[in-house]
Parts: C-alpha cells; sequence; structure tokens
C-alpha cells in the first residue's frame, strides 16, 4: 500500500502534485526493490473523508499520480479511494490501465466513520461494464474496518462473503477492527470455507504474525507495518519491509 500525501483541497495538503507524485513513485519503488508482487495508491492522507464522494480535484490528482505510476511500474497495480468512492477508483484504474480496485461497501449497508454507507454493488458493476472496465478486478471488504455492522449484526461474515460472491466480487478483503489491527483468523477460516474466490487480509499484518495467517489469505495488503515504527503515518522504512519480504520467500519455500 501507498498511502498518497494529503491531495489538494484537503485540510492537510502542503505538497504540490508534482512533488506527490515524486513521493510516490519513491516508496513504491522501495517496495517493489524489496520484492512486493503488487502495488495499491490510497488517499488516506485525505481525512476527514466524505461519503462515497470524490471531489474532481481528487479524481484529476490521483489520475496524475495513478499515470505516472504506470508509465515506470510493471507490476500489477491497483487504488482505492476513500471513503467508498469506488466508481471514482474504477474511472481512473480504467484511465491508467490499472489492474483492480479495493471497493468498501459492496454488499450490506454500514455505519462508516463518515455516516451511513449503502451497498453499491450493483450500481459499480454496472458503471464497470458501461466504460468497458470489465478487465479491472474489484476486491471488496467486507465487515470492513472503522465501521458499526450491528444492522447486520445477525448476518456471519461468511454469509457475508456468499453474498459478495453471489453479487459478483472478484476477491474478499478481511480486515481487523481498524488501521494496523489484525484480522480474526476464526473469521478468515468461515470466509475461505464457503467461497471460492480469494481471501485477502486487508490490515494488521507483519514481520511477526505472517507465519500465523500464511495459510488464511491468498493476499495480504500490507501498509502500516512496512512504515517508519509501524505507523501508517510515516514514510516507508526500507529495512522493514525487506525484513517482511525475507519472511514472506522463507514461507513460500515451505
Amino acid at each position: 500500500m501507498v498511502h498518497v500525501a494529503a491531495l489538494p483541497g484537503t485540510p492537510k495538503n502542503t505538497l504540490s502534485i508534482k512533488e506527490i507524485t515524486s513521493k510516490a513513485l519513491t516508496e513504491a519503488k522501495i517496495l517493489i526493490g524489496a520484492g512486493v508482487n503488487a502495488i495499491m495508491i490510497e488517499n488516506m492522507h485525505d481525512r476527514p473523508y466524505l461519503n462515497r464522494n470524490a471531489g474532481p480535484e481528487i479524481i484529476s490528482s490521483l489520475t496524475a499520480v495513478a499515470l505516472n505510476l504506470r508509465k515506470q511500474i510493471s507490476v500489477p497495480l491497483g487504488i482505492q479511494i476513500l471513503a467508498g468512492a469506488n466508481k471514482e477508483a474504477l474511472a481512473v484504474a480504467q484511465a491508467a490501465e490499472f489492474n483492480f480496485i479495493r471497493a468498501e461497501g459492496f454488499v450490506f449497508g454500514h455505519l462508516a466513520d463518515e455516516g451511513w454507507m449503502n451497498s453499491d454493488a450493483g450500481e459499480l458493476l454496472r458503471f464497470r461494464k458501461m466504460i468497458n472496465a470489465e478487465k479491472i478486478k474489484v476486491y471488496t471488504d467486507i465487515k470492513k474496518k472503522h465501521s458499526s455492522h450491528s444492522v447486520s449484526n445477525d448476518i456471519s461474515i461468511a454469509e457475508t462473503a456468499k453474498a459478495a460472491e453471489f453479487f459478483l466480487s472478484d476477491g474478499i478483503i478481511v480486515t481487523g477492527n481498524a488501521t494496523g489491527e489484525k484480522p480474526s483468523a476464526k473469521d478468515l477460516q468461515a470466509v475461505k470455507n464457503v467461497t471460492p474466490l480469494p481471501v485477502i487480509i486487508g490490515s494488521g499484518i507483519d514481520v511477526n504474525n505472517i507465519s500465523e495467517y500464511w495459510n488464511l489469505a491468498d493476499a495480504f495488503i500490507v501498509g502500516s507495518s512496512f512504515k517508519k515504527d509501524g505507523n501508517w503515518e510515516n514514510d516507508v522504512d526500507e529495512k522493514r519491509v525487506k525484513e517482511f519480504m525475507d519472511k514472506v520467500y522463507e514461507l513460500r519455500k515451505l
């Protein structure tokens, strides 16, 4: 995960598009140099986020960043636009020839930090069809972090995963309760038991617990633990990335 610096128009923005792009490229190259298999960009520094909305200044800025990454990076690339701006993410991915997006709120409405978020699977996949972007994978969070799921509390995470599969998700993302928190191993196993879709861990994985989760997922989205002091707001720490990837190489040999 590359957390793109705060974009123009957001409260914490201090950098130009050129500086933001340069920083994102530098971090992506560090990650690739250490052996990661894919890069995803996200506007996490744009807090507080809008609910299912990202203005033209955000879309144009992220498109500029994405196009520059695509020119210089050959590994698969993905994007998430907070909060729940899934159509906007798909549009940027299509313009920049990215390979996937991360979509929140795909099935079952939930109460997020930004307020109530309706599910958007039908609208999103119709939009994907309309813009001829069906080659772009849509990986979907279920029971996602930083959200209350009390309204759907009688629906298990396994049933939620089955619903996402039924609604044509390309892969299921399972997280802990917040950024940097690992998910429940029980939840992961429950999801893997009911769907043939790829299961992706979306938070909380680090060099100390990757062994524990290795056989419970098909992929790992890693952000916080690659940063200095394990804090998502900090710059990427090359030493931490290499230590993590060394562990991954060991696990791949088993």
